[in-house]
């Protein structure tokens, strides 16, 4: 990708239960496990570098949150989800994300 901008979102599980982590606007849930930590990678083709999807001006993630869950709003173009050691979790490609592991 030649424009545009690349936003990571670590999101961890410190609790003792499982946590739901959903990405929206996807739909998107994946299970965070006690101990277990994810990456969250978006990207956004703009050429001005803009976020498309935020509400709450230059964001690329909204975080919402309860006992048992965790909604990321994603807004970028795609995401990509990652743990740790950058190995993909769930290989999902949305919105024609390139293929790419997150930068460090």
């Amino acid at each position: 990708m030649s424009v545009g901008r690349e936003a990571r979102l670590v999101v961890g599980n410190d609790g003792e239960e499982p946590l739901d982590l959903m990405l929206e606007l996807w739909g998107d849930v994946h299970r965070i496990v006690p101990g277990e930590t994810c990456v969250v990678v978006t990207h956004t083709s703009s050429e001005s570098g803009a976020w498309p999807g935020t509400r709450l001006g230059d964001e690329p993630f909204e975080v919402c949150h309860g006992p048992t869950w965790l909604t990321v709003w994603v807004n970028g173009d795609c995401f990509h989800l990652y743990d740790r050691k950058g190995d993909e979790i769930e290989p999902y490609v949305y919105g024609g994300c390139p293929d790419r592991q997150p930068s460090a």
